[in-house]
């Protein structure tokens, strides 16, 4: 497939994903990169459209990286079903943005209620210590990890 044809392709919001020596088609956010989609404005609009919102390599059904999986998981861990999830990977232009947005210089990253976290280091620390649990209970999600305890 040409440059202008695959292009023309993912801005249709298909992704394409190759898998061995397969290849298969899954419906998606578009991965045209614009300027737009880098800037402060628009990134402002992203952190602050749900109270989680994380930045990974990847999608959370299959991280492509594994301070991104971590990150996915730990959430799972504590029973967070609902958060919002950008995938850098598919557009430079965000991907250069959070990081110019944060200043931070890797990926993941974490938002609650628009405010910056952290990346994976902070979020497996706010795990350990049991930080996580109490902002979790900020926001109004109560941990999976508290059902074993006494009410």
């Amino acid at each position: 497939m040409s440059f202008i044809g695959r292009r023309a392709f993912f801005s249709l919001g298909y992704r394409l994903h190759g898998k061995n020596n397969g290849i298969s088609f899954a419906r998606g956010l578009s991965s045209y990169s614009s300027a737009e989609s880098g800037s402060k404005e628009h990134i402002d609009d992203l952190v602050k459209k749900d109270d989680i919102v994380i930045f990974i390599k990847g999608v959370p059904e299959q991280p492509m990286c594994g301070f991104s999986n971590a990150v996915v998981q730990i959430l799972r861990m504590h029973g967070v079903e609902k958060f919002g999830s950008y995938n850098v990977l598919d557009d430079d232009s965000l991907r250069q943005g959070i990081k110019d947005y944060s200043s931070w210089p890797t990926i993941p990253q974490i938002y609650f209620k628009g405010e910056f976290v952290g990346g994976s280091d902070i979020m497996l620390e706010m795990h350990q210590n049991g930080s996580l649990v109490e902002e979790l209970q900020n926001l109004g999600i109560r941990s999976a990890l508290l059902d074993g305890e006494k009410q």
